[in-house]
């Protein structure tokens, strides 16, 4: 077995590096910044696709796919989105041996190349909505860049809506944050907030961001997904309109929002321990592990049937037996434990003769014995005491560490140093001068204004101007 993970509170981001790369979830690609998804990431991510993807249909948005290169004209359509952008893109200037006409654009997002089409779609109000998804990946040239949090290309969906009025598009584009909110809370056992971006750290051509903002085992934040009210931004650099029922033409008001492989980064870090990984039950690519113990060869092939038989009854879980030789249990049990399944259940010759298992949760390591015949009802009961706790828990780290704070001395000594400052709820003055200059002297942002904040008149952390609420203050990712 390799050497232990660095502890989390010794070094959080060389464990977070160590566990992504031992428990093979990801490695490194051969260009710089960029990531291989390995095949216990990508059955992560698949089950992340299909929660997702379930919860887009039920609010009949449907599967899309659009091309990777975007003319560079298209870029230039929406003044803020070019500006947002430029730093990040990667162009193409040569192909087939010879220099383009136009420059390519690797896709960093999709909203113009989806908008080109769009506007040919759109004729009337009958059109409308046009409600889009695309699973695919994108190109943002990044500086820094770390495994799932931050690479060059990553995997992600991006929807794209048309909507005959602003009102259905804040809607739909709040709704859609509803489906990601299940998705943390109920399947990945987030504790996120949600709430809406600063005009500041809102995504670039929006005219308002809605988002979540998880705590890490850190304290630091981590945007787990946007949703975007667009106005009707795009739609005038496309001159997008229909036909409205008193034979007006009108624009279209739309939406896009997106997750990415980032999430998988949120799950690692809000629940792993120095020991590995901790899946939540209802999203773990291996939802059950099965370890059959035997000593000597005449044991083997019983232990092994016994094994296979109990797996064949979880067949409504993600199940696997490990029965790989020459390796001691103790070896299978430390490498499960880094790859964070849920429940281990080990069986041996003593404990066929009791006709029984021993359970062993990962979340908190106790263990019990089980009748064999009430196997397939406790997994399940199981499964789901580990999913609720796995949730408290996110919940109370995330209530110990979120603190009012009033002053800026305060402030500057909760974002001393390079660890996180947990969620700090101060006033803002809504001026964004001053929250650049918060960040600049602190490195700490407005993470989100919460959607259930109080009405609270005080007066701005840094400038003592006046405030009527709190917002959510962080070091992030």
């Amino acid at each position: 077995m390799a050497d232990k993970l660095t502890p989390r509170s010794q070094d959080f981001s060389e464990w977070y590096n160590q566990l992504v790369l031992r428990a093979e979830l990801a490695d490194y690609g051969p260009s710089r910044g960029s990531m291989i998804v390995r095949p216990y990431g990508y059955a992560l991510w698949e089950n992340i696709q299909q929660t997702l993807d379930r919860g887009f249909k039920k609010n009949s948005v449907r599967n899309a796919y659009f091309p990777l290169f975007i003319p560079e004209s298209f870029i230039h359509k929406e003044a803020e989105h070019v500006e947002g952008f430029a730093p990040h893109l990667a162009v193409v200037t040569m192909a087939g041996g010879q220099e383009l006409e136009e420059k390519l654009i690797v896709r960093p997002t999709s909203e113009t190349i989806v908008n080109d089409s769009v506007k040919k779609w759109v004729r009337s109000y009958r059109d409308l909505p046009i409600l889009l998804n695309l699973w695919n990946s994108v190109v943002r040239w990044e500086m820094r860049t770390k495994l799932f949090l931050r690479t060059s290309e990553f995997l992600w969906q991006e929807g794209h809506t048309s909507h005959a009025t602003f009102e259905e598009a804040d809607e739909f584009a709040l709704k859609m944050l509803g489906v990601y909110r299940d998705l943390a809370e109920n399947y990945a056992a987030l504790a996120p907030i949600p709430g809406r971006k600063s005009e500041s750290e809102k995504f670039a051509g929006a005219h308002t961001t809605f988002t979540l903002e998880a705590m890490m085992g850190d304290t630091r934040a981590l945007q787990s997904c946007t949703s975007h009210n667009l106005g009707d931004n795009f739609a005038r650099g496309f001159g997008i309109q229909y036909l409205a029922p008193d034979n007006s033409l009108k624009y279209v008001w739309q939406t896009s929002f997106g997750l990415s492989t980032r999430f998988i980064g949120a799950i690692i870090m809000t629940h792993g321990d120095d020991q590995g990984l901790v899946m939540p039950p209802r999203i773990a690519p291996t939802q059950v592990v099965i370890v059959p113990i035997w000593r000597k060869d005449e044991e083997k092939a019983r232990v092994l049937q016994v094994a296979n038989n109990l797996c064949a009854a979880l067949g409504d879980c993600r199940v696997e037996v490990d029965a790989r030789e020459g390796m001691t249990p103790g070896f299978k049990f430390n490498e499960w434990e880094l790859r964070g399944v849920p429940l281990r259940i080990e069986v041996g010759p003593k404990d066929i003769e009791k006709n029984q298992v021993v359970f062993a949760r990962r979340d908190t390591g106790e263990k019990s014995f089980v009748p064999q015949n009430e196997l397939v009802a406790r997994v399940g009961a199981m499964l789901e005491t580990i999913q609720a706790n796995l949730h408290d828990r996110a919940i109370k780290f995330r209530a110990a560490n979120t603190f009012r704070v009033d002053t800026w001395d305060e402030f500057k000594s909760r974002t001393a140093g390079e660890g996180g400052a947990g969620f700090m709820l101060a006033h803002w003055c809504g001026q964004a001068a001053c929250e650049k200059q918060i960040q600049e002297e602190t490195k700490a942002t407005i993470r989100c204004i919460p959607f259930d904040r109080e009405k609270e008149a005080g007066k701005c952390v840094r400038c003592g101007n006046a405030s009527d609420g709190r917002v959510v203050f962080a070091k992030s990712y």
